[in-house]
């Protein structure tokens, strides 16, 4: 199989969809003939990448005749390749992550979903994408769910206890980090990841002893001027098309109310050894996501990061988390925006270290099992083969 990859997620960008397109196009590449367009940020624009692609994918094709299967990394990709859908008889695939199928923009949800459901094969990274797909009328047999992995070497990745102890309490001017309970959560400040709510909800009512790490925020971040001057709807509308609406500027006067300032400390932008290492160092990884109009969180893929660390992680059970994530298997699923489950959930896990340390182990264990990126790119690998093999024969129907 000879396979074209088109991508706008990709390395040195860093993030879930970068990576997951970037393990992917490697998986594949170690058993089949491999074609990549992908976005370099350190080479060139977004916009140019954008006005060229259709050159680049041209001149792709006609060097190389043989290539049987064309994948795009996500629903924006297929919305600036929907030109391919009348240039070329090759199947065409595309990978949704959640946001590119809810995205609430009138046109988009009118127009441009009818064109995507056009394409021959719909892979979605959850199940609840995959129900939003055939709720917009999407094809159940061309649908598949197939969840992201994460790299089994993390899980080997050395880290010095002693020295990152000493260096964060140094930074944060913390007394005696081995005597506290830590809390970790690793995103940016965007509304459905639940910070926010997580600071002003739960925070309070944890104990003396109990920290939380923001990994990711950056602290004194101003709401930008040019959003008050539109409407509340449109500032949203236009902050989900550049990937979420984000909330830094909340964060510097939430964390000076006086009943969490002392338990709440802004990691900032770390580098990624030190990030494993301070998973490996927390008691328990967060991720309260909050349901948010329009937005949804596709996967998940630091929840899986963290419990390869053999941190146990408590989730929100909603949106694509709970195919990362699932109950009492590599993490715990608890009702979002619930306060009360929140804080005894939390309090209950860091009280008793011992049992906590055995949990962690064995949801360590079971995403070890069940969640890599050779998993992943098998999954795919036979989507592809069962596409080609669809659009040769249409009579034969694909598997939901």
């Amino acid at each position: 199989m000879e396979v074209l990859f088109i991508s706008h997620k990709y390395p040195p960008t860093i993030g879930g969809m970068e990576k997951q397109s970037f393990e992917l196009i490697k998986e594949i590449s170690k058993h089949h003939t491999v074609h990549k367009i992908a976005y370099n940020a350190d080479a060139e624009h977004k916009a140019s990448f954008i006005l060229k692609l259709k050159a680049r994918v041209r001149s792709v094709l006609k060097q190389n005749p043989k290539i049987e299967m064309i994948h795009l990394n996500d629903g924006a990709m297929g919305f600036f390749c929907f030109w391919l859908q009348k240039e070329v008889n090759i199947p065409i695939t595309v990978t949704f992550h959640g946001l590119d199928i809810v995205h609430p923009n009138h046109y988009y949800q009118k127009y441009a979903i009818q064109k995507l459901k056009h394409y021959d094969g719909f892979i979605c990274v959850s199940e609840a994408t995959a129900s939003e797909c055939i709720k917009r009328g999407f094809d159940p047999n061309k649908t598949y769910v197939i969840p992201n992995g994460v790299d089994p070497s993390l899980a080997k990745m050395p880290f010095h206890l002693n020295g990152l102890a000493t260096k964060i309490e140094s930074k944060f001017n913390i007394e005696q980090l081995r005597d506290k309970k830590i809390l970790v959560s690793l995103g940016r400040m965007t509304k459905r990841k639940g910070f926010i709510w997580f600071l002003e909800n739960v925070v309070p009512e944890l104990d003396d002893d109990t920290i939380f790490i923001m990994v990711g925020p950056q602290i004194g971040k101003r709401r930008a001027i040019w959003k008050k001057f539109f409407p509340k709807t449109l500032v949203n509308e236009l902050e989900l098309s550049m990937g979420a609406i984000d909330e830094s500027y909340k964060l510097e006067e939430i964390i000076k109310n006086p009943k969490i300032n002392n338990k709440v400390f802004i990691a900032g932008q770390l580098k990624f050894p030190d990030v494993m290492s301070l998973l490996s160092l927390a008691h328990i990884f967060v991720m309260p996501n909050i349901k948010v109009e329009g937005d949804a969180e596709g996967f998940g893929l630091v929840a899986l990061e963290a419990a390869v660390r053999g941190t146990t992680v408590l989730a929100s059970g909603i949106d694509g988390i709970t195919a990362a994530i699932q109950d009492n298997k590599n993490g715990v699923l608890l009702p979002s925006q619930d306060k009360d489950a929140w804080v005894k959930a939390i309090k209950y896990q860091l009280g008793d270290l011992k049992s906590l340390e055995k949990q962690s182990k064995r949801f360590q264990e079971f995403t070890l099992e069940n969640y890599t990126w050779k998993r992943m790119a098998n999954s795919y690998m036979d989507v592809f083969h069962e596409v080609i093999d669809n659009c040769k024969s249409p009579s034969i129907k694909a598997k939901v």
